[in-house]
């Protein structure tokens, strides 16, 4: 009889272990609360058009390569990957500049807009090549003991990891213009981090996109949870959607015995998978006093990442001139980032990103129309804004900011379909703890064996995968969790066969 084993959330994280799992041959469920496939990789569709909720682009898919090929499929099987090759543009208060991937279209705008500062863009790409590779076995492998500290692989690796520095120093060591360090340190904003904060290691951020390159799946990522989803049915695993875990049923030993459902029903389980976000399902899936290292009131002290509002729009023309990816700086970036990560204030001068998919991908819109996606980096609900007072004025903020930066005029007479996310919203509606939606923070205190384990630490028969285990947050290194977490709970359970038999 193969073992009963629960995914709770079918975001990414948890899609991917329910796949390698349901391809060995395990029972699989996968439940959840949303009436959608991919929690944050999930994808929002009004009236024709379709967004991603959440991430807008893949980065490193030889991960998802690898993952599915050891499901015994083949990603492209499922899934039309178009790479980017202009990365994107970045909008300062002065001056446009465009990202490649190929080295010499990079080194050629770097001397047109910071001469000098080019000679040293093959220094930083050598130098975090060499880095990257030093990091991937701590990447790639479970950290849940001070003990593998002192493993060949990460004392091999600790001088790579610019420990003191953040990522914004180690930057400053290849670049002198102000405008460039921002060009390779804003990856950290995909941690919710400030890069004057965020540990210098991160700066693989940045050159895993001009590294790996950046690709788009037509009809947007969400279509990589829409496979993996496929292919966990393909193998007998079920997927329950809008009916999530209300409840986790622990016994006094505190391993996990059963799930209470949203719909009333109770299921015993062999062992759970728990992708939800992790400070939300702790908080509110296991009953106060149960948790000691992970309780309600020390998961409420620990650091969470910024949140991001955003605005999806469905527009009934195209921008061509528009690129598929734009960042905009706040004149003050650094002020901008503080407000978010420090002072928990409204930002005065947002930055914003922008998402023109239909420049590259006409599935996402009706003819002749198109969509665009905004967001806007801000506080976590840790500050005292009252978005449902503020909203609609940091609405307007924000639009008539992508509408004088790029040029778009007329964007207003062209809506035809608006939605917007805020912070409350991501906690309220989306079960993001604080609306933190790149989850815990990526200080070194809350890094490899010091992050909730991915075997985790205080319920039996528990896993975790996503943000909030090991390896951390951002799409990558989510798959790379789920991939850690499935050998660990393979490996366990063959050793335990061995022992009975």
């Amino acid at each position: 009889m193969p073992k009963k084993i629960a995914v709770i959330g079918a975001g990414p994280g948890g899609l991917a272990a329910a796949m390698l799992l349901a391809s060995k041959g395990y029972k699989v469920d996968v439940y959840e609360k949303q009436a959608y496939i991919g929690g944050r990789n999930g994808a929002m569709k009004i009236d024709g058009f379709t967004f991603d909720i959440g991430p807008t682009f893949l980065s490193m898919p030889e991960i998802a390569e690898e993952l599915f090929e050891a499901s015994g499929r083949n990603l492209h099987d499922y899934i039309d990957l178009k790479e980017l090759k202009h990365l994107y543009r970045l909008y300062f208060s002065d001056k446009e500049v465009d990202m490649y991937r190929d080295p010499k279209k990079m080194k050629r705008e770097i001397a047109a807009h910071f001469p000098g500062d080019e000679k040293n863009y093959d220094a930083f790409m050598n130098d975090t090549r060499k880095k990257m590779d030093r990091l991937k076995p701590i990447l790639q492998n479970k950290m849940d003991s001070f003990h593998q500290y002192l493993s060949w692989n990460v004392l091999r690796a600790l001088p790579q990891l610019s420990l003191g520095k953040s990522v914004y120093d180690v930057l400053s060591e290849y670049f002198t213009h102000e405008q460039l360090k921002l060009a390779f340190t804003f990856q950290s904003k995909y941690l919710g981090m400030s890069p004057w904060e965020c540990p210098g290691a991160f700066s693989i951020l940045s050159w895993m996109e001009h590294e790996y390159g950046i690709y788009h799946p037509i009809g947007g990522l969400n279509q990589l949870s829409e496979a993996m989803a496929k292919v966990v049915k393909e193998y007998g695993g079920s997927i329950h959607l809008s009916n999530g875990v209300k409840k986790l049923h622990v016994d006094k030993n505190k391993n996990i015995q059963s799930l209470l459902l949203d719909n009333g029903e109770t299921v015993e389980v062999d062992e759970v998978v728990i992708n939800g976000d992790f400070a939300h399902v702790m908080t509110n899936l296991v009953d106060e006093g149960v948790l000691t290292k992970f309780s309600s009131e020390k998961l409420e002290k620990k650091h969470y990442s910024c949140s991001t509002f955003m605005i999806y729009l469905g527009i009934d023309k195209k921008y061509a001139q528009l690129p598929h990816h734009s960042v905009l700086f706040a004149e003050d970036y650094k002020k901008n980032v503080e407000e978010i990560t420090k002072t928990y204030t409204l930002p005065e001068n947002p930055s914003i990103y922008v998402q023109n998919a239909s420049v590259t991908d006409d599935t996402l819109a009706p003819e002749g129309s198109s969509t665009l996606y905004i967001l806007a980096p801000v506080p976590n609900n840790s500050s005292d804004i009252a978005w449902d007072e503020v909203q609609d004025d940091f609405k307007k903020l924000v639009l008539q900011t992508v509408m004088e930066k790029l040029g778009l005029k007329d964007l207003q007479e062209h809506i035809v379909v608006e939605r917007v996310i805020s912070p409350v919203n991501w906690q309220r509606d989306l079960y993001v703890y604080k609306g933190a939606t790149f989850n815990l923070g990526h200080q070194l205190t809350q890094m490899m064996a010091l992050r909730p384990h991915n075997k985790f630490e205080e319920l039996g028969s528990c896993w975790l995968v996503g943000g909030g285990t090991h390896p951390g947050s951002g799409l990558p290194t989510i798959l790379e969790s789920a991939r850690i977490t499935t050998d660990l709970l393979i490996k366990e359970d063959r050793v335990t066969e061995k022992v009975i038999s």
